[in-house]
């Protein structure tokens, strides 16, 4: 089944099948009537989801004239929530970007269509993942503080945001966005928490990807360090240019959504793909 394209953006829902159970998918689309422009899919953080992201993709698809889909990946947003037995293990991006964003994109009929990947957080890192595998399906990419391998600073932190879930109103907040508030932050922060994750790295995969890559980071990201996309610069073989933002934290598009606004609808109007 796939979800329709509707021009108010309102959340529809894809079904596909994972982990040997139909999922729900909540989508939105972003300006279908430009047939003919780019299309930039969404992968949010490891707490995102379509609601989170407010309007932020809608400024960006008019700011570089493309088209827009945004969706909430399983345990997030109005998607179907984790099951209660659901323990995510080390590779749980990897199967982000190798089992469910290709079911997405064939519930959807997206075809032939090599879309824009602009990834945020763990949705960055999953982009790089999906054109790691599927180089030859991606015409570019943004990532937004990506994670390649694991830091102490990133592990700290959220110790430090478990402990706010357990001792704050931070599930209260975050039901504003989510169907299970639970199933998205356990989801989360378990595997990120779980010590074998502690040797978790794709920078060997990054070898393989081909297409133009946007790497983004806020110098005072609390979640990770300028290795991050100095790394992704030193592995892929296409463009890859560097945006280190002063004065951001590790969500440069709420810290600074002009600049990422600007340095994205460039990026893309400078490496897009010209039709016949």
């Amino acid at each position: 089944m796939s979800a329709s394209a509707r021009s108010d953006g309102t959340p529809e829902f894809a079904t596909i099948t994972w982990r040997n159970r139909p999922v729900q998918i909540e989508c939105a689309w972003i300006a279908p009537e430009r047939t003919n422009a780019p299309l930039i899919v969404f992968l949010h953080e490891g707490l995102g989801s379509i609601a989170m992201w407010k309007d932020f993709p809608a400024q960006i698809c008019e700011a570089a004239n493309a088209r827009g889909l945004v969706f909430s990946r399983p345990g997030y947003g109005r998607s179907t929530p984790r099951a209660d037995d659901e323990i995510w293990d080390v590779d749980f991006m990897h199967r982000q970007a190798h089992e469910v964003l290709p079911a997405l994109f064939t519930a959807l009929k997206l075809g032939d269509e090599k879309p824009w990947l602009f990834g945020h957080s763990d949705g960055g890192s999953i982009a790089l993942l999906y054109a790691s595998r599927f180089p030859e399906k991606v015409e570019g990419l943004v990532v937004l503080a990506p994670h390649i391998f694991v830091e102490d600073k990133t592990v700290a932190n959220i110790e430090i945001a478990r402990t706010a879930y357990l001792s704050t109103d931070l599930p209260k907040k975050l039901a504003r966005y989510h169907d299970s508030a639970d199933s998205a932050f356990w989801g989360w922060n378990r595997i990120w928490l779980h010590p074998p994750f502690r040797h978790w790295n794709i920078e060997a995969e990054l070898d393989t990807i081909r297409c133009p890559v946007l790497a983004v980071q806020g110098i005072d990201d609390e979640y990770g360090t300028l290795a991050q996309i100095r790394g992704i610069a030193a592995r892929v073989s296409g463009t890859c240019e560097l945006l280190e933002i002063p004065e951001c934290g590790h969500s440069p598009h709420r810290d600074q959504p002009e600049r990422v606004t600007v340095a994205t609808a460039s990026f893309i109007t400078k490496n897009r793909r010209q039709t016949p």
